[in-house]
């Protein structure tokens, strides 16, 4: 019942702001399922498990990928690489081997603070759990806020001298940690708030006293009290608090000695929300770059929800949602891994033998890259070049480098601003100034290693890499009418020669 109360409570204050927004006939269908979407997605994991239950609702089915594939056209599809990314895909009625593939890239990850393998820190009569800084984050936005932890759990359960393991998805809805800031008095010298991210980037869990007194002792605990020179395996409640245990524990409904090891991360423990005067502003950690891979596969399963959808599409339609973007995206599970070329191998293949016709459609094929963009900043209006100054309800930024950090050219991004002017949606271009350093994406990644034309492009938004993001709410609307355009429209509209 605890439990339960806990989650209404949650539940009632992330929709404060959206109810505000529907009396005054602010806000749309979209936006509102936005809201819900960022606000059961605190990690990637459970982006993808959110995403998991949306295609399953409307029919996709899940296939492995060490199990052979039969697949059908008109047929809707979906698989998942380490619960952290997924490649969803429907397969038109008019696809032959060797069609192309119509494809919105995104990624689930955002910059963040994961637990140690050994987090267990004990100092100045604080209980404190030691982190890694994931991605280029602004860590001075994580000090002074109620935060709280998410993730995936390893259990591990022995039985009959065989030992089995279960994933299980773990999130702690009260703020349980915060990252106090030091006084100003005692810091008068600091002319910024810079931060050492080893020593003072540590979240405070509980103080000794209080930590001692609720401590549950057990079966592991009592175990490293008689056996200290037992240096076989180190059991999870020696490197983490057994406080920490007992919270995820309760979570999971298991026995804390159950904890085999776990993915957890800091995450705000404050909901996601409209907001502004005018309710025109989404706020919300983890909009890079969750806005995208909301947009992206709301448009997919919306374009293929009718019986007719597939009817006359000749290709497939797909979107491939990674994780490890933010650190460079070389991971199993990343972008730069064979995932995307597995699967589009695969799918042609199922249709026919000939390996060649693999090539043939990936020369056929057209990616959306798509990851937030930079809106202009009122205050800091030096940092953009005059002429490239995306805003807020704007619409889709295309994003331009002469440096290849960007995979769009005049081609592909013709094709995807035809879209724009069909539809009549805003769209928007950029170019960071040549004396500033520019980001990338997973655009050239996958242009580069697949030979795929590819444009750039993302929503815009401010606070980029904060523990709190700001975005428009025009523009999550927009940027989902554009890629459902896409993908019902790409085939008949991409007439320019592929080799051009």
């Amino acid at each position: 019942m605890h439990k339960m109360v806990e989650w209404k409570q949650f539940v009632a204050i992330s929709n404060i702001a959206e109810n505000m927004a529907k009396a005054n006939g602010e806000t749309n269908s979209v936006v509102s399922d936005f809201i819900d979407f960022l606000n059961a997605s605190p990690t990637a994991f459970h982006a993808v498990e959110e995403a998991k239950k949306r295609l399953v609702s409307v029919g996709y089915e899940q296939l492995s990928e060490t199990e052979d594939w039969k697949l059908e056209a008109g047929k809707k599809y979906f698989f998942t690489r380490n619960h952290s990314a997924i490649i969803a895909f429907a397969v038109g009625k008019k696809f032959v081997a060797g069609n192309a593939f119509h494809i919105v890239g995104a990624h689930t990850d955002s910059p963040c603070l994961k637990l140690k393998p050994i987090s267990k820190i004990t100092k100045g009569g604080f209980l404190e759990v030691g982190v890694q800084i994931y991605g280029g984050g602004l860590w001075h936005t994580w000090f002074d806020r109620d935060l709280t932890l998410a993730g995936r759990v390893l259990l591990r359960e022995e039985s009959n001298g065989s030992v089995s393991y279960d994933h299980r998805l773990v999130r702690i809805l009260e703020p349980i940690l915060r990252i106090p800031t030091l006084a100003i008095h005692l810091d008068r010298d600091a002319v910024a708030f810079s931060v050492n991210t080893e020593t003072q980037l540590l979240p405070i869990l509980a103080t000794t006293i209080k930590g001692e007194l609720n401590k549950v002792v057990s079966k592991n605990d009592a175990q490293i009290d008689r056996e200290k020179t037992d240096h076989k395996s180190t059991p999870t409640s020696a490197k983490h608090h057994s406080l920490l245990l007992q919270l995820l524990a309760e979570q999971l409904g298991c026995d804390p000695d159950d904890i085999f090891d776990f993915d957890l991360q800091v995450c705000d423990a404050q909901p996601s929300v409209i907001g502004g005067a005018k309710r025109e502003f989404v706020f919300s950690g983890r909009l890079d770059n969750l806005c995208m891979t909301f947009c992206s596969l709301k448009a997919l399963i919306d374009s293929t929800s009718s019986d007719s959808s597939l009817e006359d599409e000749p290709g497939v339609r797909m979107v491939t949602l990674f994780d490890n973007e933010e650190v460079g995206s070389n991971s199993v599970q990343g972008a730069d891994s064979p995932t995307m070329l597995n699967a589009l191998s695969r799918i042609t293949t199922s249709f026919s033998s000939y390996p060649s016709l693999v090539e043939k459609a990936i020369q056929k094929s057209y990616l959306v890259s798509a990851d937030m963009a930079h809106a202009l900043h009122p205050n800091y209006m030096e940092k953009y070049e005059e002429n490239h100054r995306p805003k807020f309800h704007g619409g889709l930024v295309i994003k331009n480098n002469a440096n290849n950090k960007y995979a769009t050219n005049a081609v592909t991004a013709a094709l995807f601003r035809e879209l724009a002017i069909k539809h009549n949606l805003p769209v928007q271009e950029f170019v960071v100034r040549n004396d500033m350093a520019c980001g990338t994406t997973i655009g050239p990644i996958l242009a580069s290693g697949l030979g795929i034309r590819t444009v750039d492009v993302g929503a815009p938004q401010l606070s980029m890499h904060s523990a709190r993001e700001v975005c428009g709410t025009d523009d999550v609307d927009y940027s989902y009418q554009h890629f459902k355009a896409y993908f019902e429209e790409f085939s008949s509209l991409d007439v320019i020669p592929a080799d051009i």
